[in-house]
């Protein structure tokens, strides 16, 4: 398949690409910085800002599918640029993305009608980044895509153990953790099977 990857040298998108490599897809690839990102014959890198329309769209053309790891770090960059890949996705006639999101933006067990940032499910003080992955939430849910937004809890470093859970729209009950290897393992995975379309996914061990 043709991947179109965005946030490839964070903590989760990063060990995706690894994966998608490994598997035998080619996949291009945005970087601010190139020279973080891995040489191999099967990966092709686009140096830019995910923040700008024409680098979405140059590195989304030819593609079957998208994939966005990216993360918040006090920007907008995530919800600058999901409204552009849903915007040079429709351009390109591509359907399925997937992107990693945070369990922040899964419904409240506390009060239903809420999201866990909301609703404090979490008892974090600090909102802006379950802000930025609501916004992206909430253009990936009203546009014609099929979307699938993976939400990871407490998201340590550690290898893939295969031993997760998850459910739909909601973090599993007692969930605390889920390690890179695992999300980024069940986020491969779920990009070709589509078991989960339109939907968010929470995961947790």
């Amino acid at each position: 398949m043709r991947i179109s990857l965005f946030g490839g040298t964070g903590r989760v998108g990063s060990l995706l690409l690894t994966k998608f490599l490994d598997d035998g897809h080619h996949v291009t690839a945005l970087a601010r910085n190139p020279e973080k990102l891995p040489a191999h014959p099967n990966l092709t890198v686009i140096q830019g800002d995910a923040k700008e329309l024409a680098a979405i769209a140059t590195t989304i053309l030819g593609s079957e599918a998208v994939v966005s790891a990216l993360g918040t770090d006090k920007t907008t960059t995530l919800s600058d640029a999901i409204p552009h890949m849903i915007q040079a996705m429709n351009d390109e006639k591509v359907k399925r993305i997937l992107t990693i999101g945070t369990a922040g933006i899964l419904q409240s067990r506390i009060d239903p009608e809420q999201l866990r940032y909301e609703a404090g499910d979490s008892n974090r003080k600090l909102t802006a980044a379950a802000e930025e992955h609501d916004a992206a939430y909430r253009a990936l849910s009203t546009s014609d895509l099929d979307w699938t937004i993976v939400c990871p809890t407490y998201l340590p470093e550690g290898e893939p153990t295969g031993t997760y859970r998850t459910e739909e729209n909601r973090l599993p009950v007692e969930g605390k953790e889920i390690s890179t290897g695992d999300t980024a393992q069940f986020a491969a995975h779920e990009l070709i099977a589509c078991n989960h379309l339109h939907t968010r996914v929470g995961i947790a061990y």
